[in-house]
Order: structure tokens, then sequence, then C-alpha cells
């Protein structure tokens, strides 16, 4: 269990998705599918995407502006930016964040990059929290943003009907008293499954790289993802002497609905605590959790007080939870 004693607490979450939704009926116009199938198999009906012109980083800022506003922050109060991402505009350097940094006119700044596949946003919340522990940062945007339709191949069934376009931002602020948030973290990865889920080369605002186009070992994935989804969720509980019953909500990383179904009845649990929202947005990868946070708390689901877990696994493999007192 972490011990340590913050006060750092989640004071806002925003997210935003492209206005173009593309219904599965829609794909099955260009590859041979249909709704049953996609649905029957993953639990998705609809994805966003978005245009040409939307990288990443606008992606990401479009949902900081909406936070931002809602919270009621200047944006000058902000002291750093860490990006989860595995599309970011482009293949190396500069970090996607310091493309969000320019956009929103914050130089000076910490602003970088985390590289962990679809358990991003997860890794990224510890990575921020225990800056902020240790320094005197008051308030650090946490990004996860992608712009998955932009290293789907389109031709191809078995993928592209599993990805969608979107970001969400959670704003790590500083407490007047001792109370913290965040109760633990765990993080994983297993480097011997890195071929089994990649995007070999290029970023989003690469228009000549060769072999962008994101691959999967499927059954592989669905494998290991539903083993570790409940081997997190178990280590979480036992590290710091919680009972299922005492968790208000686990709130998955959002790439498949049976992958949360089997996680669940592997743990003995109805599948009704797990928060699901994939059916609209499909798999998002590292924006997936905060998006699924923004929904959660636009339809008053998620209250100050509550215990949540979130779970998460991708590229890499890698693997993670986060143990959240909201």
């Amino acid at each position: 269990m972490n011990d340590r004693k913050t006060n750092i607490y989640i004071q806002g979450i925003g997210s935003y998705v492209p206005p173009k939704s593309v219904s599965n009926q829609d794909l099955s116009k260009k590859v041979d599918t249909s709704d049953e199938w996609i649905f029957s198999h993953t639990g998705i009906k609809n994805r966003h995407i978005a245009s040409a012109e939307d990288s990443t980083s606008d992606l990401a800022v479009n949902a900081v502006n909406s936070l931002l506003e809602k919270c009621g922050l200047d944006k000058k109060a902000v002291g750093g930016i860490i990006v989860a991402t595995a599309t970011g505009d482009y293949p190396g350097f500069p970090s996607t964040a310091c493309v969000i940094q320019d956009k929103l006119a914050l130089d000076g700044i910490m602003a970088f990059d985390v590289a962990a596949g679809c358990t991003g946003f997860i890794y990224a919340l510890n990575i921020a929290e225990s800056l902020m522990a240790g320094s005197s940062l008051d308030n650090v945007l946490v990004i996860g943003a992608e712009k998955l339709s932009a290293v789907t191949d389109w031709s191809d069934r078995n993928t592209c009907v599993l990805f969608g376009d979107g970001a969400g931002v959670a704003l790590l602020s500083r407490r007047d008293d001792d109370y913290s948030c965040f109760v633990d973290s765990v993080l994983h990865a297993r480097g011997s499954g890195f071929d089994k889920l990649m995007i070999p080369s290029g970023g989003t605002k690469d228009k000549h790289g060769e072999a962008r186009n994101l691959y999967m070992d499927g059954r592989a994935v669905y494998t290991f993802a539903v083993r570790v989804v409940k081997d997190v969720i178990i280590e979480l509980l036992e590290r710091n002497n919680l009972t299922l019953d005492q968790i208000d909500w686990i709130v998955p990383h959002q790439a498949n609905m049976r992958i949360i179904q089997a996680a669940a009845k592997r743990l003995g649990i109805d599948e009704s605590k797990f928060f699901m929202n994939i059916g609209q947005y499909a798999n998002t990868s590292a924006a997936s959790i905060p998006i699924a946070l923004n929904e959660m708390i636009e339809n008053n689901l998620l209250e100050r007080g509550m215990t949540i877990i979130t779970v998460g696994f991708g590229a890499g493999l890698t693997y993670g939870g986060n143990v959240i007192r909201w």
C-alpha cells in the first residue's frame, strides 16, 4: 500500500470527441461486416472520427478548454502538462505535450508525453501525483488523447470496427486540507508481448511513413486483457485491505464489452459494477478512461466520497490500475 500522505485530488474532468459519428451500418457499406456482428462481438455501436485536418493535439486542446471553463481556472495557473497518447502528432519530437503547450500559449511549464498505450492515462495519473507530491506544482493537466483513425486500416474488418477518436483530461490540484483522492496505483508491463499490439512507425501528422497502421493479434490481446483486469483489481484490493463491496465503481479501459464481461465473471461480480460506454465511443485508447469519467460526472453517477478503481491494459504490453477516493 502507498503510505505517502498528500493533499492532491482530481479537481475536474473534461473530454472532447469529434462531431462526426460513424455507425456500424456505415462501416458495413465499406467492409464485409454487420451491425449485429460488431455489437455482439464488441459492444460497439458507434465511434467518433476526427477530420483529416484535426490532429491529436487539437482534440486535446478542445478537451482542456472545456475543462478549464467548467473549473473556472485561468490557464496560466497550470504548471504542467502530461499527455498519454499512442497517436501523437509526430513520430518523435516534438512531443504532443509540447505542441499542446504551444497551442495553449503556456511556454515555460513542464510538458511531456507518456507512451504506455491504452494504459497511458493510468500511468500518467500516477506520475503526475508523484511529481506533485515532491514539488511545488499546484495544477497539472493529465491528458489522454488519440486519433486512432489515422493509424487504422479501414479495409481490415477485424480492426477498423474497434477504434474511435477523442480526448479526455483530468485536472490534478492541491487542497488546503490533508485529503488526497489517490489511495494507490499499480503499474506493470510485459515486454515479451510487445509485438501483439503495435503501431510500427509514423505519427498522425506523418503523411509518408510506412507501416503506420495499427496491428493487433486479437486473440492474444483478449486472453491477456481478461487475465490482467482481474489480477490488477485483486492486487489493488489486497494491497489496500479493501473488498469489492467497498468499491462504488470499476472504470475500465473501454476496449471490448466481452473482455469486461469475462473479467467480471472471473471475479464473481455482476458486470454492472463496471462502467461501460464503449457502445458510443468504441476504443479510444488512452482517452477512454477520462472520457468515461467525464460521462459519469455528467450523468451524476460519480460523486465526491465514492471509491473507484480504474484498470487498463494496452500496447507494451502494459497494464495497471488506480484506487481513487473521489
